[in-house]
Formats: structure tokens, C-alpha cells, sequence
């Protein structure tokens, strides 16, 4: 009561004397100023919540509030941190339906998938839940939908009335001895923009004598008919197997290969025989004579490698039928011939190029890289199955290898437009915690969650075909994959 009075002096500019201390300290106990007193403080008091109300308003309003960025297609939820704000009270969001977003009043949270890309201004409408009127005022944050990367990528068709025409995307599935195989090979996003050819291709077939290939190519990017290149490199050698003598010649030889008498000698050289020559310095390997296994290995790699070398004639041929240059045509290759027999499977493969064959056995507890990659540093590493230069004495014999498994649970063969992004480098093709990663990716735990049902596989070939359609920053190339299973 004293100070109050005091202060009521005071600005009413009444000095302090001895009358004026006498007179306070009697007002000191004074009903009437008591009762004016606690009005005062409770006007005070209401003044005081008026100004904190309208401050904590105001504060809110002039924050900085930072909102993530959402992507097209992808799900989305922000719950709003109110804990610096215990008084305001958010009724609603405008601008948010312009994405394709909803606003969560309940739990303070804009949650929803957006249906477009936008760069917006959403406005925060809120109260004051001290306010007996409940005054709105706005709050406007910028809010930013990023496209998906995908949208970016024209989707222009291939020109089919242009020499070689080819399906941008195309889809397999059949018998393989007794398994199955699926492959899919699609066109990438690079020639899709430009409405360029796929470069890729591939063919699979069961053979005489219960034998079945698939091959696939990989034409180069550069080159002006790599397209006919790889149709023409899978065509020409599967069609060059389609041959029951020789196959019947390849079960003997490998029956021998394998056989208890000579399967402890599983790395002896072999020889490559050029049928054009008869002069012993074009071999590339010596051979000791007289041994069964020897023998038996000669003739299995000799078939392929006669094979291969006819198609490399064949291309030859091509490019001079078209008026054009053997590099037009540049293609990698890869190849499996497999048959399964009472020891097990036998796969023979072939490879010139970056695309890889790997198999995994019967528990994906093992892999292996069934092909020799040419991959370095430099750009100019990989080698085609048109270049001269590949058919040297030292090369070609470690292009072909001959094994035996037991069982397995998937033969693959991919171009590199699966290999660069799934395994990056060379190393991790025999890396069997990356597999393991590539089968739970295949299985549907990706970005996309796109499954690869090789169970239930009544739809697996359109499955394979969208599963390729996966994300990977910078990589858009031709992508083909063909699954044994």
C-alpha cells in the first residue's frame, strides 16, 4: 500500500515532506484504498496477459520455422514443433491441396503423398488459445516439392522407320533344361530422351542333345549400328549351337572332362587351334599330347572359340553388305551353354566386354564370376567382339571357361546397365554380401518396393521389366538382365 501510494505521488509530481509521509502512513490501513489497490493490480494483470498473448503471437508469426522439402511420389509427413509455442494453437493450412497435401490439425502434421512438383507459399493460419476472441493471423513459410527425377527424362520412340529398328523394351520367359529363365531388356533413359534405339539384346533357346544357351550384347554407345551389332552377335552364335553333331561332340567331351580319371588335372593349358592355319606358333597355349583331359578340353574350347570367331567374320561381312566400317558395328558379348548331367550342371561360357556372369549356388551362400571382364580405369577398356585384336594368342583362351555345379540357385547374365549401379566396380561381382543385397533388392526392398516374384512368377517378366526401371543418379544406360532360376 505504501509504495503503491508513493507512486501515485510520484506521478502526480507530489514531493515527499513531512505531511506528505504523516498522510501515507495513515492511508497505509485505509479500506477504500485497499480496495482500489486490487484493482489496479488486476488491471495490471490483465494488461500484463493482453501484452503476453499478443507477444507470443508475434513471435510465432516472425519465426523461423524451416519446413523439409517433399518429392513427388514419395510419402511425406512433418509434425510441427510447438514446444517454444505453448499458446499457439495452428487451425489450418492453406495451399497445401495445390501438392497434393493434407494438414493434421490433431497432431500438428502435413502428411500425404504430393501429386506434383511446385515451389508454393503455404499459409499457417493459428490463434492465441488465451484469446476470448481467438484472433487468426497467418504465418506464411515457403514450401518446395521437388520433381521426381524420373519426370525430368523424356520418353521420345524409337524411329522404326529407321535402317535396324528395334523394340525399345522387350520381355522373355520360357524353360531352361529343367529350370526356368526370365529376361528383360529395356532401353535407357539417355536414348529414351534423345528417341534413340535400345543398344542392348539378347536370345535365349534349348538345343539338341538337352542343351540351351542364352546370349546377351551390349552394342556401343558410340558406335552408329550398335543396335544391329548386338541382334546380330546373339542371333548369329546361338544359331551357330543350334547343331546336334556338335553339341553330341561337346556331352562326350565334357563327360571325359569330368570323369574320375582326369578331373584332378582341372588346370592344364589348352590349346586354341586356328582352323585357318596350320602353323603351331598361331596356337596360344601348348598342349601336352596324349592326355584325355587335355584332349577333351581342347575340343570343347576349340567349338567355341571357332564359333566366335565366325561371328566376328559374319560382322565383318555385315558392315560390308551396309557400305560400313566393322566399328559401326561394335558389340560386347556374353554367352552361357549349359546341359545338366548326371554330375551336375555344366556351364560354358564366354565373354569380350564389361557385361558379367555370375552364378550363386544352391544357398546363395557362394558366387562366382563365370567370365573374364574387360574393365580398366580408362574409358577405352572395354573391347568388342568386333575388334581384330581381341583373337590374340594370349587373350582369347581366357575368354571361355568351363564349370560344374552341382545345382545352383541363379544363373545371371546382365549388361552393364544393371552391373554399374548395383555393383559399382569389378571386385564386388564376387562379393557375396553384395549379392545378398542384389537378391533383397530383386525381392522388393528398394525405393520403389518393385518385387521380382520368383515364386509366384506367373507375371515375372513384367515385373523384371518394371523392377529395371530403378533410380540410380547418372547411370541410364541400355539395361538387360536374364535370370535363370
Amino acid at each position: 500500500m505504501k509504495s503503491l501510494l508513493q507512486d501515485v505521488l510520484k506521478e502526480n509530481q507530489i514531493d515527499s515532506n513531512k505531511i506528505v509521509d504523516i498522510t501515507v502512513e495513515k492511508l497505509t490501513d485505509n479500506a477504500k484504498i485497499y480496495e482500489l489497490s486490487k484493482t489496479i493490480k488486476d488491471l495490471k494483470s490483465q494488461i500484463l496477459q493482453i501484452f503476453t498473448m499478443h507477444r507470443d503471437r508475434e513471435e510465432f508469426r516472425e519465426s523461423y520455422i524451416t519446413i523439409p522439402n517433399a518429392n513427388v511420389k514419395k510419402e511425406y509427413n512433418f509434425t510441427f514443433d510447438l514446444s517454444k509455442y505453448p499458446s499457439i494453437i495452428i487451425k489450418e493450412i492453406k495451399n497445401l491441396d495445390a501438392v497434393g497435401l493434407q494438414f493434421d490439425a490433431e497432431n500438428i502434421s502435413i502428411h500425404g503423398i504430393p501429386t506434383q512438383a511446385n515451389t508454393t507459399q503455404i499459409e499457417i493460419v493459428f490463434f492465441n488459445k488465451n484469446d476470448e476472441n481467438l484472433q487468426e493471423d497467418i504465418k506464411i513459410i515457403p514450401f518446395i516439392v521437388n520433381a521426381d527425377p524420373k519426370d525430368l527424362w523424356l520418353n521420345k520412340p524409337s524411329p522404326k522407320d529407321s535402317r535396324f529398328p528395334k523394340e525399345d523394351n522387350v520381355t522373355f520367359k520360357s524353360e531352361f533344361l529343367d529350370k526356368k529363365i526370365v529376361i528383360a531388356s529395356k532401353r535407357g533413359r539417355s536414348h529414351a530422351h534423345e528417341g534413340t534405339f535400345r543398344d542392348d539384346d539378347f536370345l535365349m533357346k534349348n538345343l539338341p542333345d538337352d542343351w540351351a544357351i542364352v546370349a546377351v550384347a551390349d552394342g556401343a554407345g558410340s558406335a552408329r549400328f550398335a543396335r544391329a551389332g548386338s541382334q546380330f552377335a546373339t542371333e548369329f552364335i546361338v544359331k551357330t549351337f543350334d547343331d546336334e553333331s556338335l553339341l553330341n561332340k561337346l556331352s562326350d567331351a565334357v563327360t571325359v572332362y569330368f570323369s574320375k580319371e582326369t578331373k584332378e588335372n582341372l588346370n592344364e593349358e589348352t590349346e586354341i587351334i586356328d582352323e585357318d592355319s596350320n602353323n603351331s606358333e598361331n596356337s596360344l597355349s601348348s598342349n601336352p599330347a596324349g592326355d584325355e583331359k587335355i584332349k577333351s578340353k581342347s575340343l570343347i574350347i576349340n567349338s567355341l572359340y571357332h564359333n566366335v570367331k565366325n561371328l566376328h567374320s559374319g560382322l565383318s561381312q555385315l558392315a560390308t553388305e551396309e557400305n560400313a566400317s566393322l566399328k559401326d558395328f561394335h558389340t560386347t558379348l556374353i554367352f552361357t551353354l549349359v546341359k545338366k548331367f548326371d554330375f551336375g550342371y555344366v556351364v560354358l561360357s564366354f565373354g569380350v566386354g564389361d557385361c558379367p556372369i555370375n552364378v550363386l549356388d544352391k544357398e546363395n551362400s557362394s558366387v562366382k564370376l563365370l567370365n573374364f571382364l574387360d574393365v580398366g580405369e580408362s574409358s577405352g577398356a572395354t573391347r568388342f567382339i568386333t575388334m581384330p585384336e581381341i583373337f590374340g594368342k594370349t587373350d582369347m583362351v581366357n575368354r571361355f571357361k568351363i564349370n560344374c555345379f552341382k545345382d545352383f540357385s541363379k544363373l545371371l547374365l546382365m549388361t552393364d546397365g544393371i552391373y554399374d549401379p548395383k555393383f559399382v566396380v569389378e571386385s564386388k561381382l564376387e562379393n557375396l554380401e553384395t549379392w545378398k543385397n542384389f537378391l533383397r533388392d530383386l525381392n522388393g526392398e528398394n525405393e520403389d518396393e518393385t518385387k521380382v516374384d520368383f515364386v509366384d512368377d506367373s507375371d515375372i517378366e513384367n515385373q523384371l521389366s518394371a523392377w529395371m526401371d530403378f533410380w540410380s543418379k547418372g547411370n541410364h544406360d541400355d539395361r538387360t538382365l536374364a535370370v535363370i532360376y
